[in-house]
């Protein structure tokens, strides 16, 4: 069976549900890869031979991650930051307090905006809706915050990506495929330069708190 004739045989429905659900738990909290999953999906909708339709994959995002990062305000709220000192000491590398340190931070700064800004950030992503519940930031804001996010980022990358699959195909007809490879590894590389930046910003948090620890000692 060639590639393209596996991709025919896969339901729309499917892909849809598939980045419904990778999108809504990584918004719930739990680290998934929710921008790859959109960014394949939305190629795979700029092919025309294929049924997926890049409206569907766009709102299966934009539910997905309304939903998900809802339930995870709810969470917050219910459990407060507590929360995120058993997380952090289950899961350091992604709860640790250097990370929550910076969400916070970000969210002092920013208010309701993080949750916003928040959707085109990887770190942010997972922690926004539970850190708006843990803060008890009022819902109304946090939900227009989200959407309005969700609309934006869902939205604008499935675009950005279909459009681009387009062109891709339309200028490297006979290479295709090389031509979505080589925006799928465009799209990975911006999202791991901005997640390398984060880290950087989380480190030098990192580095703060252990300086303050010890002159505390001393």
């Amino acid at each position: 069976m060639t590639v393209d004739a596996l991709l025919q045989s896969v339901p729309p429905l499917a892909v849809y549900g598939m980045v419904a659900a990778v999108v809504g738990v990584e918004s719930l909290g739990i680290p998934l890869p929710g921008e790859i999953v959109l960014v394949s999906a939305a190629l795979l909708s700029s092919r025309h031979e294929l049924a997926v339709h890049p409206i569907g994959v766009g709102a299966a995002a934009v539910i997905g991650a309304v939903i998900g990062d809802s339930i995870g305000y709810a969470i917050g709220r219910r459990l407060g930051l507590p929360l995120f000192e058993k997380l952090g000491r289950r899961f350091p590398n992604h709860f640790g307090p250097a990370h929550v340190a910076f969400a916070e931070r970000l969210f002092d700064r920013w208010g309701a905006r993080a949750v916003f800004f928040g959707r085109f950030i990887a770190l942010l992503r997972i922690f926004a809706g539970p850190l708006a519940g843990a803060l008890k930031m009022r819902y109304a804001r946090f939900l227009l915050a989200n959407v309005s996010g969700a609309l934006c980022w869902a939205g604008g990358t499935t675009a950005l990506v279909y459009y681009a699959g387009l062109a891709a195909e339309r200028w490297l007809t006979r290479f295709s495929w090389i031509a979505l490879v080589i925006a799928v590894i465009g799209g990975v590389t911006a999202a791991v330069l901005l997640r390398e930046r984060t880290s950087r910003a989380i480190a030098e948090l990192d580095a703060e708190h252990a300086d303050e620890s010890g002159h505390t000692a001393a």
